[in-house]
């Protein structure tokens, strides 16, 4: 018996211990909330599945190197040039933002359709691989190509987890994981309270639909007015560039440092009116 004892208190011991540290990161793998994971779920929300972060590290370096390159070409003011080579190194992944975001916006829109011809569906008595697949032909436009690609995955393999966790990959989104996964627990575990808890899930999601574009509506002029108050001094330093006199004012240390002060000046006032101006978005738990 004390041998027993002894084990199980070893073994609790080791458990206590072992439970201060870090599990080893295998060799390869990333984590789900890192840089690498958030900027594919950004190319994907932007409609650029095919892209890789990757891919646009090395299209922003290109295009500020090449804006570089022209820019002292036509300006002869390296400190000028270099300055918008910055911007121009930011502009990918502003598109990238701005794409996804404006697609996230519509597809809040359309998930609480989407809710809707599920509820339809299991409410009519077909199975959950088939209530999930007709979106691939009834529901809306814009999300048809990643339910009939699930259709397609299941017609070929039949294995609906490996299928779900496929469509997630391809939404990338939030609420799509929340449905994914409510799916996935009534296959699994079975259950009769699917139909309310999407029914459920479809009221939040209008409310939060309603909410949110009062609050859009009520704040874009203030941002677009933040934004044209950023880009238009670079816009009077680029027409100042056209005239060799005026430019020739930044090619000496302190017109570079008036660049540089006013460059951090821009990107801080700009980071800060993003972050006033933000409104939260739901983050990917259930990946």
């Amino acid at each position: 018996m004390g041998v027993v004892v002894g084990l199980l208190l070893g073994a609790g011991l080791a458990c206590i211990w072992w439970s201060f540290w870090a599990e080893p990161r295998r060799p390869g793998s990333r984590s789900s909330t890192g840089w690498h994971a958030r900027t594919q779920d950004a190319l994907v929300q932007a409609g650029m599945a095919g892209a890789t972060p990757g891919g646009l590290v090395l299209t922003s370096v290109v295009l500020g190197l090449v804006v570089l390159v022209l820019g002292t070409a036509l300006t002869r003011i390296p400190s000028i040039a270099l300055c918008f080579a910055l911007f121009a190194t930011m502009a990918p992944w502003a598109v990238v933002r701005g794409r996804a975001r404006r697609r996230r916006s519509r597809l809040r829109q359309l998930w609480p359709e989407v809710v809707d011809h599920l509820g339809s569906g299991i409410r009519a008595g077909l199975a959950l691989p088939e209530a999930v697949a007709q979106i691939g032909e009834r529901g809306p436009v814009e999300l048809r190509e990643a339910f009939t690609a699930f259709a397609e995955d299941y017609r070929a393999t039949g294995r609906f987890g490996d299928c779900l966790d496929a469509l997630k990959a391809r939404l990338a989104d939030p609420v799509a994981d929340r449905i994914v996964e409510a799916l996935r627990l009534t296959r699994d575990v079975g259950g009769t309270d699917l139909g309310r808890l999407l029914r459920t899930l479809a009221t939040f999601l209008r409310e939060d639909v309603r909410t949110r574009g009062e609050l859009e509506a009520r704040q874009s002029w203030t941002v677009y007015a933040a934004r044209l108050a950023v880009a238009a001094p670079w816009v009077v330093l680029a027409l100042l560039a056209t005239r060799p006199e005026a430019a020739s004012a930044y090619d000496t240390p302190a017109g570079f440092a008036v660049l540089a002060v006013g460059g951090a000046c821009t990107v801080a006032a700009y980071l800060v009116m993003l972050r006033i101006a933000r409104l939260p978005d739901d983050p990917r738990v259930l990946r």
